[in-house]
């Protein structure tokens, strides 16, 4: 849907307008990037004959056909992948087969039922990436409207908000992805980012004019204008006075250097749909790896090693993943307590009842090569799933997994997802899995709701893992770990009205973090909001200092009795982000953990920069994202935190691309540029508790100038979405020497204290030593372009 903002005066919003007929067909392609480097824009391009293709299924492929017991993974996938093919009308993601079958199906005869068919194809065309053709087509539709005896206002409105988003895709496709440079869709543009190839923009400047000419209050309309100027070169002079957005909006509140995109001089910047990212040493050769999922269902799994010469290969193939689609998100663990990290990868997200997939188990097998045990370990399942989280929650040692299931709540989300009577929908409990010690895991069932983001920390410093889930369209939850009953299952008790942290209720990524230092657990919470709001128009609304009805991300303080403070006005987070993907970690060295947030919503019309704040000292989160060179416009996905070139500080692997089978984009790695702080890396393994540490407390007590400080940190992989790596990379400040480091181990709850320690070094600390153990991380040569 898309909101305008009407002139009803200084701060008050019209009512939402949706796209009208175009709402009908909403539904967007899961499929592969369609764009033809090099073809001639503005030209429509030959269809499909009739001919050429199958009758449509009526109904959908049954699910039985890929659920077969033993059926390799690569063989459900594939079938899965046959079946949206033959049924795409009853997938909304299944744009570009959509519109095959609507080009096939021949041309109504009736004048009303044709221009419906003909908004149809286009929109299925532009979301489908065959933009030249639906800007054809629409420029049809917008001059026969607008030549009627009696023009529709609404009607005329709708296709022209169509049309200028269809160009403006044009002008990313023709110059951020065949003409892609560092400095492609980094808001405010600049540089590179300006378009070489300018009709795209330019063409979406008319239509725009013409938009706000007929309502002066159209924000989406404003602020795409605003974009299209930036991608000319010509923002802010060009720019009616009454429409410009000032070059004040986008400021930072601090400079924390430039973060340069890498991605593309280290081959790192394939193009794919969304999905999750990874960092992490995946062949225990000390250098961080870059993995990367991807949601469109004929883009596998990728795995690049980091060759440690400023280079990294890509390994996909190589290590078996190939066939292995879908997956809106990865995370890496060790399941096995082998040494080597394993992948986890859920799938059917967003897909309600069409996204009965599997999620898959990827066993390292350290030799560089993954095996799928999902169905030999006991985890083979068919429901729409987006997240999942490790954490040993028996304290036994070995590695335990909550699969987070997405049932639709009929009460909040209704059609506007596509699911026109949701209260028939089947529900898809949630899955928890203890690890039996032997490659398996045992199930119990958990929570049923739609879950969108799933994190364990202990919030009460009882040595438990406790879980924090986020809903999409209701309250979300705080799983207390009870421990075991009578009979040995494991019990939790969901506290999270009493502990005061359900909000926001549309949400999607989640984490546990230390923001204050105090050595408790504090909860983030992003907000999404309501698909029926327009997110697009409250996030400008929120640009602008005009009153939107969106939420904004939550950060929780714990008050150490069980309850949290929600701190986000006192903190500075008090407007929209729409935040899907996210993670945290110290970009600038000085001991507080700072965030990004990658920002987006499946419409195209939805171009607004990722989010950087630094943390200032626990007290409040300061905008960095302009400064930084961060703010990306395509759509943010998964976020990893990681010591790329291992030079101390942290950089950022970030997953670019929508849903739509039209939206691809490179992949990101933004290059830290280094600050003057301290630091310190620790690599923790386990004995008695799960090899990879995850879950265990370290506090690192060092000397500055003014006295002795302290920091605390969690081993995990941060938020629910993306996943950083399981090395501890802390900053220090302006510390002079290190005191000590001290770990509360993960089950075993043993306490040790970790001595000899100096600031810039990288140490492995082994559970039951006591003695930390030196590396020598070899330097990566990666120069920013």
């Amino acid at each position: 849907t898309r909101a305008a903002h009407g002139a009803a005066g200084p701060g008050r919003r019209a009512p939402a307008v949706r796209l009208g007929a175009l709402a009908l067909v909403a539904a967007v392609a899961v499929g592969a990037w369609s764009i033809r480097r090099g073809s001639e824009i503005g030209v429509a391009t030959a269809v499909p004959t009739p001919q050429a293709l199958p009758t449509p299924a009526s109904a959908p492929v049954d699910p039985a056909t890929w659920q077969v017991p033993g059926m390799p993974m690569t063989e459900r996938l594939e079938r899965i992948r046959l079946a949206i093919q033959a049924y795409p009308m009853g997938n909304r993601y299944a744009n570009a087969d959509r519109a095959r079958w609507l080009l096939a199906s021949g041309v109504p005869e009736d004048p009303s039922e044709r221009r419906q068919y003909e908004i149809r194809v286009a929109f299925n065309l532009l979301y489908a990436g065959r933009t030249a053709e639906a800007v054809e087509r629409m420029r049809v539709i917008e001059e026969g409207l607008s030549a009627a005896r009696s023009p529709n206002p609404r009607a005329l409105a709708e296709v022209r908000a169509l049309l200028a988003i269809a160009w403006l895709r044009l002008g990313e496709q023709t110059n951020c992805i065949t003409r892609h440079t560092a400095d492609s869709c980094l808001l405010p543009l600049r540089g590179s980012g300006i378009h070489v190839d300018q009709q795209g923009s330019a063409q979406a400047v008319e239509v725009l004019e013409r938009m706000l000419a007929a309502d002066p209050g159209d924000l989406v309309a404003r602020w795409m204008l605003n974009l299209a100027h930036m991608t000319l070169g010509t923002y802010p002079d060009a720019v009616p006075p009454e429409h410009l957005i000032p070059e004040s909006t986008f400021a930072s509140e601090v400079d924390l250097g430039r973060f340069e995109d890498v991605a593309p001089s280290l081959g790192l910047d394939a193009v794919s749909l969304s999905g999750g990212s990874v960092l992490d040493d995946f062949d225990n050769d000390g250098d961080l790896d870059a993995v990367f999922s991807s949601f469109g269902f004929n883009e596998p799994l990728r795995f690049f090693r980091n060759e440690g010469d400023g280079t990294f290969t890509d390994r996909s193939s190589a290590a078996g993943l190939d066939g292995l689609f879908g997956g809106l998100h990865v995370v890496q663990t060790d399941y096995d307590n082998d040494g080597f990290l394993d992948l986890f990868v859920p799938r059917g997200s967003w897909l309600g009842e069409e996204g009965l997939h599997p999620n898959s188990l990827l066993r390292n097998n350290g030799d560089g090569t993954f095996t799928d045990v999902t169905e030999a370990a006991g985890l083979l399942t068919f429901h729409p799933t987006q997240v999942a989280a490790w954490a040993d929650f028996d304290g036994d040692g070995w590695l335990d997994l909550f699969v987070g299931n997405e049932s639709i709540p009929a009460d909040v989300i209704p059609a506007a997802l596509g699911q026109e009577d949701t209260s028939k929908r089947p529900t898809h409990p949630s899955e928890l899995y203890r690890n039996n010690h032997d490659g398996t895991f045992t199930r119990q069932d958990a929570d049923v709701a739609y879950i969108k983001g799933a994190v364990w920390g202990d919030y009460d410093n009882d040595g438990r893992p406790d879980l924090y889930v986020s809903r999409l369209g209701g309250a979300n939850g705080l799983y207390h770990n009870d421990g075991p009953d009578a009979e040995g299952r494991w019990r939790f008790t969901d506290v999270g009205v009493e502990a005061g942290v359900t909000e926001p209720r549309f949400s999607f990524s989640a984490w546990f973090f230390d923001y204050d230092n105090d050595g408790w657990e504090d909860i983030g919470a992003a907000d999404y909001g309501q698909p029926a709001m327009g997110r697009t128009a409250e996030l400008i609304a929120g640009y602008l200092g005009l009153p939107t009805e969106g939420d904004h991300p939550h950060v929780y303080r714990n008050n150490r009795d069980g309850t949290f403070t929600d701190a986000s006005a006192s903190l500075g987070l008090t407007r929209p982000t729409f935040t899907m993907g996210s993670n945290f970690g110290d970009v600038d060295n000085d001991g507080w953990l700072d965030l990004y947030l990658a920002t987006g919503d499946p419409q195209f019309e939805s171009l607004y920069p990722n989010r950087l704040y630094r943390n200032d000292a626990g007290v409040r989160f300061q905008e960095a994202t302009s400064a930084a060179g961060v703010g990306h416009i395509q759509k943010g996905h998964g976020v990893a935190f990681g010591d790329v070139d291992n030079d101390g500080d942290q950089d950022i692997w970030l997953n670019q691309g929508g849903a739509y089978a039209g939206d691809g984009y490179q992949k990101v790695l933004f290059l830290n540029p280094g600050h003057a702080n301290r630091w310190l890396t620790l690599q923790l393994q386990g004995t008695r508790a799960n090899r990879a540490a995850i879950g265990a407390r370290v506090k690192v007590t060092f000397d500055e100038a003014a006295g002795p400080r302290d920091i605390h940190a969690t081993v995990g992989t941060g938020s629910s979405f993306g996943a950083n790596s399981l090395r501890l990379e802390l900053g220090l400040g302006a510390a002079t020497a290190i005191r000590a480091v001290t770990v509360r181990w993960p089950g075993s709850g043993l306490v040790e204290t970790y001595t000899g320690l100096s600031v810039d070094r990288a140490y492995r600390l082994v559970e039951g030593t006591g003695v930390p153990e030196a590396i020598a991380l070899r330097r990566v040569p990666i120069a920013a372009p």
